[in-house]
């Protein structure tokens, strides 16, 4: 195949044939994919003038390019690209399955968009339920963890209890990883520590029972739309650093949980889902010094990044912020948290192009709710396992071991003599 892949292109009786690098550059898949192409009668091909390689007709290239040949990503971009149909960022746009997210948020819960989102089939009033025996072991590994142990922390431990309490959790069939899907995620909040009084029935849908574990205040209708609509639009958001490494862990073929105890490890730093939490800070100390430009100014003066402004996706606002936002409009007690929230972006509009992001408004949420500082990671992790889990769904169907790049070495050059 070595020189038919610069040849340059034929033409016999107006015909244009094409090599096979530009087939597969047509095609958007490697050489070598072309071959199975042929060997699958989904293309001919001809001897190049000279016996140099073969050769294709473009018209037929084009085709079968029409009839969604599986593209792949080019090589040599510098980025890690892999194929996926969950999730699409365009213009600054965010679409699950070709879907706006803004949408999906105004009209259907959690469960239901998880559900829906796995499987392809929208269950209306679908509600996810832990079974005991998993949850009776979540809950005693987290009560054994140390008093000042966080909601992330707790989350940890709980999957991998639960995955301790399900033999069966090698079983990597649909089916089974559906299951394990629908069982994990109501585990997780039910085991966090309940801090509002009174009882949630475990039949009650995910946003009310996560509710109780976030702050002690009683939820009003308005500010349980917001928290339902921020767990619908964190569900995914394409190849995100955590969402890769529960990829990777899948094409290992690691269990659901370990591909979402994969994803958690990613995300437990403050670029990534830790960044809400010092949204909610910065937000609570806006409100008691009573002026957004003194915060600023104070995180400018000691070199960091103020907290939920800018995204590296959006060119604008954060479409999930801004969809947050208009919620939070109708929820009576988020009016000072908006407000700082909104000086907070005009101040440091002055330095910076930087638009609001998903942290702020989630930072919105937890301040005038009451929640605890870690709220907004937590509703992160809790939303973003039910993308985890559609990313192993796809990948298990993926060459096992694909993730495997290689690396750059840039150590000195052997032979050097033993240490």
């Amino acid at each position: 195949m070595g020189s038919e892949v610069g040849s340059p292109p034929e033409r016999t009786g107006g015909e244009r044939r094409l090599s096979t690098r530009e087939a597969a550059d047509r095609l958007g898949v490697k050489p070598e994919t072309i071959y199975a192409y042929v060997s699958r009668g989904q293309l001919t091909s001809r001897r190049a003038p000279g016996g140099r390689g073969s050769t294709f007709d473009a018209a037929e290239v084009d085709a079968l390019a029409r009839r969604g040949a599986r593209r792949e990503p080019p090589a040599g971009s510098g980025d890690l690209a892999l194929r996926t149909g969950i999730t699409l960022i365009d213009a600054d746009r965010c679409y699950f399955r070709g879907v706006d997210t803004t949408e999906l948020a105004d009209h259907y819960g959690y469960e239901e968009v998880a559900e829906w989102l796995w499987t392809g089939v929208l269950r209306p009033g679908t509600h996810f339920t832990a079974p005991e025996e998993a949850l009776a072991a979540a809950r005693r590994a987290v009560d054994a963890l140390p008093a000042h142990s966080g909601p992330m922390d707790r989350l940890r431990v709980a999957v991998v209890a639960a995955a301790s309490a399900d033999p069966l959790r090698f079983d990597l069939s649909e089916d089974a990883v559906l299951g394990t899907a629908r069982a994990l995620i109501p585990v997780l909040v039910d085991a966090l520590p309940r801090l509002e009084s009174g009882t949630d029935r475990t039949s009650s849908p995910i946003v009310r029972r996560l509710w109780s574990r976030l702050t002690a205040q009683h939820p009003d209708e308005a500010s349980l739309r917001v928290l339902a609509a921020a767990l619908v639009l964190l569900i995914d958001h394409d190849l995100a650093a955590s969402t890769l490494a529960a990829r990777v862990a899948a094409s290992a073929r690691a269990h659901p949980y370990t591909v979402v105890s994969a994803g958690f490890g990613a995300l437990d730093g403050p670029l990534h889902g830790a960044a809400s939490s010092l949204t909610h800070r910065m937000l609570q100390e806006v409100l008691e010094r009573g002026s957004a430009a003194a915060v600023v100014a104070d995180h400018l003066r000691a070199g960091r990044r103020v907290p939920g402004l800018g995204h590296r996706v959006y060119q604008g606002e954060d479409p999930r912020a801004r969809a947050l936002f208009r919620l939070l409009e109708d929820v009576p007690q988020a009016g000072p948290a908006l407000r700082a929230a909104r000086e907070v972006a005009a101040t440091t509009a002055r330095h910076a192009t930087l638009h609001a992001n998903v942290d702020l408004a989630l930072g919105v949420l937890t301040v005038s709710s009451g929640m605890i500082p870690e709220a907004g990671e937590t509703v992160f992790a809790v939303a973003r396992t039910a993308g985890w889990i559609a990313h192993a769904l796809e990948e298990y169907d993926e060459r096992p071991m694909r993730l495997r790049p290689s690396g750059h070495y840039t150590g000195l050059r052997p032979p050097q003599p033993l240490p």
